[in-house]
């Protein structure tokens, strides 16, 4: 057995060059109102903007595929997008989908355990053993090399990497009772840098109040180059300012700029509308009309041709774009209404995953 760390392969920043993107088609009636009837326009927005400077891989299920080939027939056609028949239990590219390392030459993938963000002590569903098989099946269909991480349990939200071998991710998340309760932080801490070649992780105290993730970092803080991060924000008092304060502390020890980044002034939720087109399944961890959601603008997506960043009809929308204008200056920023998202779980960085450039070897 050998590791990534060993073998000279670190995971690179998300805003490098990429050879592709990994994403699958929405289905899961748990989380995709009315048949996914709202939320399939966005995603078809989503892969429109990110196949126009790289190759999309979507996975789809038997029952999907037709909708998929649907919207995205024309893209299909001109070789920009690529269906892969892969069974899997939703659609969260960023959580099971192989994370890529690369030795600056060639790219491989590695397969961490997936139970459902908490397996039985707070998962939100039972039956994951597709969503846990996904990444050792994409990367033998399209022939990259794997390391296998298992039993470690790690989400690719739960981790950002600046290139240069720092991390950032959660306490809150890495630590739960639901990821690897027999592993101390220094062993979790340890593992990281076996399988992501890096020599520095950044631990934030918390995430974003009420992600159902257990405080995903991809929510609440992301690079946008090698020193610099954005910061989730809130003024308000209260719980979620509390947080932003004591991460806000950890990141500048770090010797880290520092950009804040307001969430959405009005709170996202879950409306009598879109409870009534849920099919929960049993064991399924069920949504309540008033549910307030995980809002975020921090959960936006670094592609080849732009900054796909989720918006809310907030006022404070055009804050969030113009701040990431700011920061991307060589790149597109591209706002996309992404409610039907949210409602789901998660949003666009959840749902992409990226393949960065390199060989096959």
């Amino acid at each position: 057995m050998t590791t990534p760390e060993r073998d000279g392969f670190y995971m690179p920043a998300e805003f490098e060059p990429h050879r592709a993107t990994v994403m699958i088609w929405c289905e899961r009636g748990g989380s995709w109102t009315y048949g996914a009837k709202y939320a399939r326009p966005v995603f078809a927005e989503l892969i429109r903007v990110v196949a126009e400077g790289e190759k999309v891989y979507v996975a789809v299920s038997e029952n999907s595929h037709t909708s998929a080939e649907k919207y995205l027939s024309e893209l299909i056609y001109k070789g920009a997008v690529e269906l892969i028949s892969i069974e899997t239990n939703d659609c969260w590219a960023r959580d099971m989908a192989p994370t890529f390392v690369t030795d600056k030459s060639a790219v491989r993938g590695v397969d961490w355990s997936f139970n459902a963000w908490g397996g039985e002590y707070d998962g939100l569903y039972a039956d994951y053993a597709d969503d846990d098989a996904f990444a050792a099946e994409f990367c033998r269909r399209k022939g990259y090399v794997c390391y296998n991480a298992h039993p470690f349990v790690l989400e690719g939200g739960s981790v950002h990497s600046n290139g240069k071998g720092t991390l950032i991710t959660t306490e809150e998340c890495l630590l739960s009772k639901g990821r690897n309760p027999s592993l101390s932080k220094e062993e979790i801490e340890k593992k990281l840098k076996e399988y992501l070649g890096a020599d520095r992780v950044i631990w934030l105290p918390y995430g974003v109040c009420g992600d159902e993730t257990n405080g995903h970092v991809d929510n609440i803080c992301a690079f946008t180059d090698e020193n610099t991060v954005v910061l989730g924000w809130t003024d308000k008092e209260g719980e979620q300012n509390r947080r932003c304060k004591e991460n806000l502390e950890v990141l500048r020890n770090a010797g880290l700029k520092v950009v804040k980044i307001p969430f959405p002034e009005k709170p996202v939720t879950i409306t009598e509308f879109d409870v009534r087109g849920f099919v929960f399944e049993d064991g399924e961890a069920e949504r309540e009309a008033g549910e307030v959601l995980a809002a975020s603008y921090v959960n936006f997506y670094v592609c080849n041709a732009a900054v796909l960043v989720p918006v809310f009809e907030d006022k404070n929308d055009k804050v969030a774009v113009e701040i990431l204008k700011t920061l991307f200056p060589d790149r597109k920023v591209v706002p996309v209404f992404a409610r039907e998202l949210i409602v789901g779980g998660g949003n666009i960085h959840c749902l992409t995953q990226q393949i960065p450039e390199g060989k096959l070897l």
